[in-house]
């Protein structure tokens, strides 16, 4: 089991050099003090799977990410897991004024029906059937889903699918946080079919008033869209100021 070894800055470290957080802590708090620190990491560690614990992690601007833990690393009979939440050390962002759609993409975008937040368990379970469950743990989609069954928390889970003649072609979901929306995993069954839903995801948020499309780890094909890559700093000023919806 991990528990917390010493104490600097505010921050709980485990011996091997994690950021330890806790149900009594404060994640922004905590978001305040790596920024303030050398803290190499992307990840923090923590042991609750409480889907309150995890809300406020995502809504203080964490990416919430969970790992089970070998067997043989702690002598214990049964799986254990450990929450990870991520505070990315460069993030890609979607302004949606730089939204890039290629011209061989472009007649493809009335062939297929974003429907919002249809089939969040379907759309979530085929990401893990096709990527597999190393991040996307039983207990953190079970939390998961438990979020969703509140109604007066400041983060929501939730999918985006695209339909093409009535069948599913491709799919992702995600988190609210204010006028902010974190992509979590996704996927596609159709050539195209999942560039098309993420422009197609896009419009919807920037028609919605949304402030940007937090897509989470760099890489290539987001930079495509238009995508751009920012230092956590900025990142966390501008989820903060997305979570006042005058801002």
């Amino acid at each position: 089991m991990v528990y917390f070894i010493y104490m600097d800055s505010c921050l709980r470290y485990t011996s091997s050099g994690y950021v330890f957080i806790s149900p009594e802590d404060n994640p922004d708090t905590v978001v305040d003090a790596l920024l303030r620190t050398d803290y190499a990491e992307e990840f923090c560690v923590a042991l609750d799977f409480d889907p309150l614990f995890i809300a406020r992690l995502m809504a203080a601007g964490f990416l919430v990410m969970s790992m089970e833990i070998p067997v043989y690393a702690y002598a214990a009979p049964e799986p254990n897991f450990l929450l990870m939440p991520k505070l990315h050390l460069t993030r890609s962002v979607l302004f949606f004024s730089d939204l890039h759609i290629k011209k061989s993409i472009k007649p493809l975008l009335q062939r297929y029906e974003l429907r919002v937040d249809t089939d969040f368990q379907g759309i979530m379970e085929r990401c893990v059937h096709i990527h597999g469950d190393d991040w996307l743990t039983l207990p953190l989609r079970e939390s998961l889903t438990q979020i969703r069954g509140y109604t007066d928390l400041r983060v929501r889970p939730v999918s985006f699918g695209v339909y093409r003649n009535g069948e599913l072609k491709a799919g992702e979901f995600g988190v609210l946080a204010g006028r902010v929306y974190t992509s979590y995993s996704g996927y596609y069954d159709e050539n195209s079919a999942g560039t098309v839903q993420m422009i197609l995801t896009a419009q919807y948020l920037q028609d919605q008033g949304f402030a940007f499309f937090d897509l989470g780890m760099p890489m290539d094909y987001k930079n495509t869209l238009g995508a751009c890559t920012i230092e956590p700093q900025r990142f966390v000023r501008l989820f903060r100021a997305a979570q006042n919806p005058r801002a």
